[in-house]
């Protein structure tokens, strides 16, 4: 008798042992193995006003620091006139500078004034940028607004944002990138890259883009206005990338306010 209840007392431990970890069991145990020394997650992207502000001075040593680095940016869309332009920049919404290049070069030798490109036809044009995401919709815009250039513009580019953000296909940012380049004005235009780099490095906090654009025209002194928008998107395109920030590589590194960085002391 006193065997079997051994046995039963065994079985019972047994079952014990089998017994499925609880959801709360498993989050127990991840604290405790954090608790004995698991190095913690890397922190996330800091949110938009999570970072320190920085100082005047500050701002200014980092585009002093750009624009040694590189006097002359310059914007990585393939064109040949201020109306290539913007037709480029059109075609590039959620879609890359590379493969808006790839298609460009054979669209633009046919049609590279307004006056070409409603020649050429909504067809033919999307032919062209049949490569390019969402090549149907853009094609029909840009044969659109080169029907509104000649229209209402003398075949030629605005240049101001209200007359430009009146063609189809063009928004703010689109606007302040043709202003900027073909025009030379001190415009900023916050694409995915300045976004990111105004609310992670803390320069420029906002919870849109054109919180980050506002800030950004606050703080960014006079003499680096013009090409701020190239230096912050190259930065962001090359160096201060999305998912693993080339820190080590970063000349700004040490005035940097992310606290997921890595540390680098110049």
């Amino acid at each position: 008798m006193a065997k079997k209840a051994t046995r039963k007392k065994a079985t019972g431990r047994k079952a014990a042992a089998r017994k499925p970890v609880t959801n709360a069991g498993k989050a127990k145990l991840s604290k405790t193995k954090t608790a004995k020394g698991k190095a913690p997650r890397k922190p996330a992207p800091a949110a938009p006003g999570a970072s320190p502000s920085w100082t005047n001075a500050e701002i200014t040593e980092a585009f002093r620091r750009f624009r040694a680095a590189n006097p002359e940016p310059k914007g990585e869309l393939q064109h040949v006139n201020p109306f290539t332009l913007l037709v480029a920049v059109v075609l590039s919404a959620q879609a890359t500078d590379a493969g808006v290049n790839k298609a460009t070069p054979a669209l633009f030798a046919a049609a590279d004034t307004p006056a070409k490109m409603v020649a050429l036809g909504e067809d033919r044009v999307r032919d062209f940028i049949k490569t390019i995401g969402l090549f149907r919709n853009k094609a029909k815009n840009v044969v659109a607004l080169s029907q509104k250039l000649m229209a209402e513009h003398g075949g030629e580019v605005p240049r101001s944002r209200e007359a430009l953000e009146m063609l189809p296909g063009v928004g703010r940012k689109t606007a302040n990138v043709v202003l900027n380049i073909a025009f030379g004005e001190p415009t900023i235009a916050v694409d995915t890259h300045i976004f990111r780099i105004g609310n992670r490095t803390g320069i420029a906090p906002g919870k849109t883009p054109f919180e980050v654009e506002q800030k950004l025209e606050q703080v960014v002194p006079a003499e680096f206005k013009r090409h701020a928008h190239h230096w912050l998107i190259l930065h962001g395109r090359y160096v201060c990338l999305a998912r693993k920030p080339l820190c080590e590589k970063c000349l700004i590194a040490d005035l940097c306010k992310w606290p997921g960085k890595t540390i680098v002391q110049k």
